[in-house]
């Protein structure tokens, strides 16, 4: 792939598939793509891609402000009960 808008079209589809495979249950999966990533900052591009388009679709299908849409993504996040540890 060449130029900025294929290589961001595959960091966006390789972070959805992270996250499709670890709601399938196939960790191995996820931990791959993960892993498929060149760097930490190719990783954080495609997750940043990933969250910006999902919240613009979720603004265009209930037509939040994105404003009201990341202040109730926070709140769902700090109610969210940590990990069992170990």
């Amino acid at each position: 792939m060449t130029g900025p808008v294929p290589v961001a079209a595959d960091l966006v589809q390789r972070a959805a598939g992270v996250i499709a495979a670890r709601h399938r249950g196939d960790l191995a999966g996820a931990e791959a793509l993960l892993a498929s990533f060149d760097t930490d900052q190719a990783r954080t591009l495609g997750f940043y891609l990933l969250a910006d388009l999902a919240l613009g679709l979720v603004r265009a299908q209930t037509g939040q402000s994105l404003d009201d849409l990341v202040r109730e993504l926070a709140l769902l996040v700090a109610a969210t009960p940590p990990p069992p540890p170990g």
